[in-house]
């Protein structure tokens, strides 16, 4: 078997790089409905309820990966993946 590569799967590594894979998606997913929030709020097409409740709901969002990522030993720059020459992957941070 010369040649061959051994690979030691440790599953303490792998269960953090799939929590942080998948916090990574929610994370992503929670910066592009901020921003599509505010968007809307820019534009004028929310009533004052919908606003606060919206704002209300990011913040507890933001909160809520504050926590994800404190359960599984993670900081919000450990979720920026690098891709490249296409930059980062999470528009800002």
């Amino acid at each position: 078997m010369s040649g061959t590569t051994r690979v030691d799967l440790d599953a303490e590594s792998a269960d953090r790089d799939l929590a942080s894979l998948v916090i990574t998606v929610v994370e992503l997913l929670r910066q592009l409905m901020e921003r599509q929030a505010v968007r809307r709020f820019d534009a004028g097409d929310l009533t004052d309820e919908e606003e606060e409740r919206g704002g209300t709901a990011l913040m507890l969002l933001d909160e809520r990966m504050t926590d994800l990522c404190e359960r599984h030993g993670l900081r919000r720059e450990d979720l920026n993946l690098d891709l490249g020459p296409l930059g980062s992957l999470l528009p800002y941070n």
